[in-house]
This record gives C-alpha cells, sequence and structure tokens, in this order.
C-alpha cells in the first residue's frame, strides 16, 4: 500500500507542475491520470482546427457506413489514443455514477441514457468532455458549467 500512495504522491507532483494539466483538472471527473493522457494524446492545442475535432481524434464518434442509399451510423471509431479514450469514459463514468460535477451535464447524459442506454451515453459524454477539454485548454480557462449542454 505505500508503494501505491508513494506512486499517487509522485503523479500529484507532476500534475502540479503543468499547467495545461492543472487546467484540465477543474473539469468534473477529470483527475491527474486523465488530464495528463488526453493533454499526451492532443500534445498541441493547436493541433485541430475546431474543438469538435478533438472527440474524432481520440474515437469517439460514430463510423458512418455508406453503401448505395443507405447512410447509417455505427460503433465508434475507436481511433487515436486508447488510453485516452478509456480515461475519458472512466470520468464520464465517475460524473454519472458518483453524481460528480454540475447537474446541467449529469442531466444530459441520463437523457441521452434513457433514450439510448448507460454505455452510449457515457461514450457521448467522454465525447463531450474531450471537446470541452480542448476548448479549455484554447482559451486557457478552467471548467465552467454554464458553457456546457
Amino acid at each position: 500500500m505505500e508503494d501505491i500512495a508513494a506512486l499517487d504522491g509522485k503523479i500529484q507532483a507532476v500534475a502540479k507542475q503543468h499547467g495545461t494539466v492543472r487546467l484540465l483538472m477543474t473539469a468534473p471527473g477529470v483527475g491527474p491520470i486523465t488530464a495528463m493522457a488526453v493533454t499526451a494524446a492532443f500534445d498541441d492545442a493547436e493541433r485541430f482546427n475546431r474543438s469538435s475535432s478533438a472527440g474524432a481524434y481520440l474515437g469517439l464518434t460514430p463510423r458512418r457506413y455508406e453503401s448505395g442509399e443507405i447512410s447509417r451510423n455505427g460503433r465508434i471509431s475507436k481511433s487515436g489514443d486508447r488510453f485516452a479514450r478509456k480515461c475519458l469514459y472512466e470520468a464520464a463514468n465517475a460524473i454519472l455514477s458518483r453524481k460528480l460535477g454540475g447537474p446541467r451535464l449529469r442531466e444530459w447524459a441520463q437523457a441521452i441514457a434513457g433514450r439510448t442506454g448507460p454505455r452510449k451515453a457515457k461514450v457521448a459524454l467522454a465525447r463531450k468532455l474531450a471537446v470541452t477539454l480542448h476548448a479549455m485548454w484554447c482559451t486557457n480557462t478552467a471548467f465552467r458549467e454554464a458553457a456546457m449542454a
């Protein structure tokens, strides 16, 4: 147990040294590991023209199936950084199950869960978190619930 506590302390220390990681940790459900994973995956805030591209980059958007006149959405593409995608999914899970953050974000995801199921709602919330974290990084502003949903 002491080894885990020591490693956790080292992770916290590294997170406090990096300004972007500290900024991203202001979002609900986002801890030091998730913030560092997203920072490493995006590498540079200028990488995307729009923040909405951040979700697609991490593979959190549905694949398109098109053939002739048929066009439908499939499963998520799972492209990009697998660990960052997993961390964002866990952050979304924490928001929904432990009631982290404000009510707007959770109510938005619960409405999706009512229509499509809890797993799809968690993926949608993970994508929204990815887009929000990228926008926070680009504008250098802390998380504000009013900007969500």
